[in-house]
């Protein structure tokens, strides 16, 4: 069960014409603030204990949110369109970080989180980027991406998994689960690259990827790694799938620790 600190404020906010659940905890003074950015079936609720954990930590500032579709937040106008990262990255993110007056960040993303983080990072709207950690990103579709999203769809259709996904997800269940299914299995979606990104970001990055990751092989690593204009570490999670920090969230609250305290003290 997710414990909330009791410094944590649960806020909803209008972005872009929609109402945004949010978890926000005020950063102190001029330290950075950790924005979560979710997988694509994600939400504030299924980072669990992470973000509070990892604020607790560090000492920083915490906001989590959840992106228009899933969890609290308003539904979504579907169908998605190829370009819906981009638009979360360059329309809503950042104004999101001015509704709540941050002026310096570290994105954590996870997954399609992940690749958000990247586009915004690379845009002409990433002035407030102090760092990225991206757990599980990707930069372009790869088969095994289609294949593991194919069988989730028969999953979704053949199992309890909505009823799974309605604890975070509520009545729109079935609006998120297909919302983020359809558009990754559409035929306009497979040319879908992000690389274009990667020379502008000039920020470090920490990047993360379960051994066992069912969506993305160590292409998606190691294409970010060669193309950042920024310092970068990778590291491969042993014994762990697409979400390393709820498989290992030990060694990754170490890892992220210990690269947001190098951020830190380079300012």
């Amino acid at each position: 069960m997710v414990q909330v600190s009791r410094l944590t404020q649960s806020r909803t906010v209008q972005i872009d014409g929609d109402l945004l659940e949010c978890q926000w905890q005020a950063p102190g003074g001029s330290a950075p603030t950790l924005v979560f950015l979710h997988e694509g079936l994600g939400c504030v609720q299924m980072w669990r204990d992470f973000p509070y954990q990892l604020a607790a930590q560090t000492g920083l500032g915490m906001l989590n949110y959840s992106r228009s579709g899933y969890g609290g937040s308003s539904p979504a106008v579907l169908p998605r369109q190829a370009d819906y990262m981009h638009h979360e990255a360059i329309v809503v993110l950042p104004q999101v970080l001015e509704a709540f007056d941050i002026q310096s960040a570290v994105v954590v993303g996870h997954s399609d989180g992940g690749s958000i983080a990247i586009i915004h990072a690379g845009s002409e709207t990433a002035s407030q980027i102090k760092g990225l950690i991206l757990l599980a990103p990707h930069v372009f579709v790869e088969p095994l991406s289609i294949e593991s999203i194919a069988q989730a769809a028969k999953l979704y259709r053949t199992t309890d998994l909505p009823d799974k996904l309605s604890r975070y997800h509520g009545p729109s269940v079935d609006n998120t689960f297909w919302g983020w299914n359809d558009i990754w299995l559409h035929e306009d979606f497979r040319n879908w690259n992000i690389e274009s990104y990667l020379p502008d970001i000039n920020v470090p990055v920490l990047l993360l990827q379960g051994a066992q990751d069912q969506y993305g092989t160590l292409a998606q690593l190691k294409a970010i790694e060669s193309q950042v204009s920024g310092l970068s570490e990778s590291h491969l999670i042993q014994d762990c799938g697409h979400a390393p920090h709820r498989d290992q969230s030990k060694a990754v609250l170490k890892l992220c620790g210990r690269f947001i305290d190098m951020l830190i003290s380079v300012d």
